[in-house]
């Protein structure tokens, strides 16, 4: 084979893996844009008056407190840090760090700040980061929630804090923009579990949050449940 066939065999060869390479990196995206159109048909909140998703773009998501516009009040820097563990059957994620301080989204989830304890009336906060769902890895901080849009309602979410295992049900999965703190209010009524990520998975820009909403399975039904 002479030379310049040759060059010409690795010119279409390299074309070639660059075209699978891209599609490998935009087909996630894409399939998962067009699937939230019909599962979260309508965002909650527009992006308010003077910010912009370039203004978004520009912040580092492995730092909690840049989640969300507007919580900045929220203390992720407290010197007091404590763990507890939180398991997701259906994804493989088995006794995840959740850490109550501190805001490294690289190296454990992270509770936000002011939200109620597992277990206790109200909301407990957990954000964790996500990356292209190929790449997934339920051992990796960096990739841990990559897969957190295939739960459905009904998965189990288990929590071990301070020597207590709290079991969790998905109720539903909610799209919101950075703009819409309303989900990290309280409620009075029962324990919840909000799981929150980035979404699409691995999109640079992401200017969306998903958040998984679970509620507690009380005792009772616990035990029914297991006989």
């Amino acid at each position: 084979m002479s030379e310049k066939a040759i060059l010409k065999s690795a010119a279409v060869v390299s074309a070639l893996s660059g075209l699978v390479i891209l599609l490998a990196t935009i087909y996630p995206i894409a399939s998962y844009e067009s699937q939230a159109r019909q599962k979260y048909p309508q965002l909650i909140s527009p992006v308010v008056e003077g910010q912009t998703t370039e203004t978004l773009d520009k912040l580092d998501y492995t730092k909690a407190s840049n989640w969300f516009v507007g919580g900045e009040t929220a203390n992720f820097s407290t010197s007091k840090v404590g763990f507890y563990s939180l398991t997701i059957p259906k994804l493989g994620v088995e006794k995840a760090t959740v850490a109550l301080g501190g805001e490294d989204l690289s190296s454990n989830l992270i509770q936000y700040p002011g939200t109620a304890n597992p277990g206790k009336i109200g909301n407990t906060v957990v954000f964790g980061h996500s990356i292209l769902p190929q790449f997934f890895n339920p051992e990796d901080y960096m990739s841990i929630f990559s897969t957190l849009p295939i739960l459905k309602k009904g998965d189990e979410i288990i929590i071990d804090y301070d020597g207590i295992t709290y079991k969790y049900t998905v109720e539903s999965l909610i799209e919101v923009l950075p703009t819409d703190i309303q989900v990290l209010d309280q409620r009075a009524d029962d324990s919840y579990l909000s799981l929150i990520t980035c979404v699409p998975p691995g999109h640079p820009l992401k200017p969306k949050r998903l958040i998984v909403r679970a509620k507690i399975i009380p005792p009772e039904n616990l035990a029914n449940t297991q006989q």
